[in-house]
């Protein structure tokens, strides 16, 4: 396994009105005004109640607008997360009951979950341009957790923008279901992403799904 670098030091969360990206600022400002009581903010990380305690980093895509662009916690309110949730309940990375309700009571443990764009694209869609200014976040986000030792990317556009923050080049960790790959210290486990459509499409299973959380237990837990 290679050396892990020191990030850059930085805010490992955006500001709730983070001006870097300006088709995202004004897609949460047409939200804002129509939903007033929704977050309609960046999405900060979600993780265990300390971060020494962090063994396992989950990187999505971005907040869904119904989703965490409302509830203000990652995967929470779209059906992205009942399969996640379900699954870390089921491998023991979280405990309590999940509600699809940030006041659901439900803990993290050992795990923190965090996007690669932290503001609700539009059409679920993130631009080049949008990825790479919210890259210094994520690299900051891995920088936080002392003990951190496997990261899942949940699609492509997770995986792709990790390898990046973490220094390496795509061509050589390339993104594959249930593909493993060693930079910088950590192991990523990569993932379909549990969306309604892949799992609607039979893309991913709840199966699928959960043999790459054995995967990463067993290794976490080595």
């Amino acid at each position: 396994m290679s050396t892990r670098t020191d990030p850059t030091p930085a805010v490992s969360d955006p500001p709730r009105d983070c001006p870097l990206c300006p088709r995202l600022v004004e897609f949460r400002h047409h939200w804002r005004e129509r939903e007033p009581d929704w977050h309609n903010a960046p999405v900060d990380t979600w993780s265990a109640s300390s971060d020494e305690d962090v063994r396992l980093l989950i990187i999505g895509l971005a907040p869904g607008l119904r989703g965490a662009n409302r509830t203000a916690r990652p995967f929470t309110g779209d059906y992205a997360g009942d399969l996640l949730y379900a699954t870390l309940l089921e491998f023991g990375f979280a405990e309590g009951s999940y509600r699809a309700d940030p006041d659901d009571g439900m803990r993290l443990k050992h795990c923190a979950i965090t996007n690669a764009v932290r503001c609700v694209p539009p059409e679920n869609k993130p631009v080049g341009a949008e990825i790479n200014h919210c890259r210094p976040f994520l690299l900051a986000t891995l920088g936080r957790f002392s003990n951190l030792k496997a990261l899942i990317t949940l699609g492509k556009i997770a995986h792709d923008t990790t390898t990046r923050a973490l220094g390496g080049r795509v061509a050589e960790h390339p993104f594959r279901h249930a593909g493993t790959s060693e930079l910088a210290g950590y192991r990523i486990f990569s993932s379909y992403h549990c969306s309604r459509y892949n799992t609607n499409t039979g893309r991913l299973t709840p199966q699928m799904f959960s043999a790459v959380f054995a995967d990463v237990t067993a290794f976490v837990r080595s």
